[in-house]
């Protein structure tokens, strides 16, 4: 899906080179947050020896009591799909 988004400013100062800086730095704040919430599945993974994809199959059946740990592994398999999106949908934006 195509998006366009049209800024305007009173100012004289061009806006592309600001928000193509703003971009580069949500990417790489989003790819911080990746990475640390990668490392936590692995955490998890670890401690409880079974995959992130087993865990979830378990835990969506009901297999799996709720626990503390459980909702946070949950909440982490959450946040990745999050930062992923959110990271492809600026990887392919363009300033014009």
């Amino acid at each position: 899906m195509y998006q366009q988004v049209t800024v305007r400013s009173q100012t004289s100062l061009s806006l592309k080179p600001l928000l193509e800086s703003a971009i580069r730095g949500e990417l790489k704040t989003l790819q911080y947050g990746l990475k640390r919430t990668e490392q936590r599945l692995a955490e998890f993974e670890k401690v409880y020896e079974m995959s992130t994809t087993e865990f979830k199959e378990r835990f969506e059946t009901g297999e799996l009591e709720e626990k503390l740990d459980f909702i946070d592994w949950w909440g982490e398999i959450k946040m990745l799909a999050l930062l992923q999106a959110r990271k492809q949908a600026l990887e392919g934006a363009q300033v014009g």
